[in-house]
């Protein structure tokens, strides 16, 4: 990023700077990482449970800016970005932060205009004051993988947008004075959040954000998308004896698009199915609030189900045992029961295949593969689905074995490379020391 950076806006000493240039000084490096999700899939837009963990893959943003006072005609804002994704130095977007607006080319770039749609607030307007930047953006979380890849680059950007608005400004738009780094890094996630659903078009839930914005090291977070509160869960309840299983992440190369196709059908399939069991406790004047799928029941779905299409009463059942599974989880990886874990994951891929029809066929080869594999626990696909990767549980000693595997097997059955890694907890967004 910061070579990028370079390369794109120091000017050489033969050339003038660029008159859109603003006069900046210092700078600013900013990490954010994608994340795997170990149980609870489709369960975040529904204020559900989600139990993810950040992996060691990241987006980086390198960049300079500063806060400004507008005294032209509202063409203070000047920003440019560039990413190493997206063309590098010979693609550069340019825009005006006092008036933000989504596109409809490049895609990519409404990521980046949603979360700094999300600070501009946190200036003040009074004083004609706008954000001004220059910021270039490098990142190995494969694009289309289901390992959140848009939440990665929307935390760092809102990292690098903290760090030109320093801590007097950054969220004063929601608090008067300094909050803790727990809260802070929620309402990040919350604000990136926002950014991807109304700039993105993309109904997501809260989880991936989450999780690159407040991931610890070594802890896999049990995050309630309702409250917004979460439980880091050390596997092995962090007793130093206990036998840990590694975590195999395998990318099957099917890409998939999470605004795209089935993905937001999902959502409405299960709001439909949210409706239907408010109007049937509110009608039987059942003591149960029913706010979202969440607060039902497999017995409220059954007392419903002659009232539902059968595609709508699977994609709630699987919602409610999902949810039931992140909590048998939570307890199974805290007391070391590995065996117990790995049918949890086996069932939510199975739920997630069946029940909600997002699993594909080159997917379930390598979940099929890996559970046929001496050592495995269990195997499951994580991510929105329509391809993306795998996460199979397996004893330490036998990943390699695994690992080769999975890529014979899956070239043989379905004539496609897979790309596969071991990874453990790693650390949330960060600042980078310069």
């Amino acid at each position: 990023a910061q070579s990028l950076f370079q390369q794109t806006f120091q000017p050489s000493s033969s050339s003038p700077p660029s008159p859109s240039s603003p006069p900046l000084s210092s700078y600013h490096c900013t990490c954010a990482p994608g994340r795997v999700n170990l149980i609870g899939e489709h369960t975040d837009y529904t204020q559900g449970l989600v139990l993810p963990l950040c992996i060691h893959y990241s987006t980086v943003c390198y960049g300079t800016g500063k806060v400004i006072e507008d005294v032209g005609e509202g063409g203070g804002g000047i920003c440019r970005i560039v990413s190493t994704n997206q063309g590098g130095s010979s693609n550069v977007y340019t825009f005006n932060s006092n008036e933000i607006e989504k596109v409809k080319e490049p895609k990519w770039v409404n990521y980046i205009l949603g979360v700094v749609a999300q600070y501009t607030p946190d200036l003040n307007t009074s004083s004609r004051e706008v954000v001004s930047f220059d910021l270039a953006i490098a990142g190995d979380v494969p694009l289309g993988s289901g390992l959140s890849s848009s939440a990665s680059l929307e935390i760092s950007v809102a990292r690098f947008m903290e760090c030109v608005l320093g801590d007097d400004r950054s969220f004063s738009s929601v608090w008067k004075c300094n909050e803790t780094e727990r809260k802070i890094s929620i309402e990040r996630a919350v604000r990136c959040r926002r950014a991807e659903n109304v700039y993105a078009d993309s109904p997501c839930g809260i989880m991936d954000q989450y999780v690159s914005s407040c991931g610890k090291k070594d802890c896999v977070l049990m995050i309630d998308c309702r409250s917004l509160d979460y439980q880091q869960v050390v596997m092995g309840g962090g007793k130093e004896h206990v036998d840990k299983p590694a975590i195999v992440v395998c990318n099957s190369n099917v890409s998939h698009s999470i605004a795209d196709g089935e993905y937001p059908i999902r959502v409405a399939q299960c709001q439909t199915a949210t409706s239907i069991l408010q109007e049937f406790t509110a009608v039987t004047n059942n003591e149960t609030k029913i706010e979202s799928l969440r607060d039902a029941t497999l017995d409220h779905l059954k007392q419903c189900q002659d009232k539902m299409e059968d595609v709508i009463y699977k994609r709630a059942k699987h919602v409610i045992t999902e949810n039931e599974r992140v909590l048998q989880a939570v307890k199974a990886l805290q007391n070391g029961e590995w065996e117990t874990m790995g049918l949890l994951m086996n069932e939510s891929h199975d739920s997630l295949k069946h029940d909600f029809e997002v699993s594909c066929e080159e997917v379930d080869v390598l979940v099929d593969l890996a559970r046929s594999y001496k050592g495995v626990y269990g195997s499951r696909i994580t991510g929105g689905g329509f391809g993306g990767c795998t996460v199979t549980l397996v004893k330490r000693e036998d990943v390699e074995g695994l690992m080769c595997f999975l890529k014979e097997g899956y070239k043989e059955k379905c004539g496609l490379d897979c790309s596969c890694f071991v990874t453990d907890a790693a650390d949330g967004s960060r600042v980078i020391e310069l």
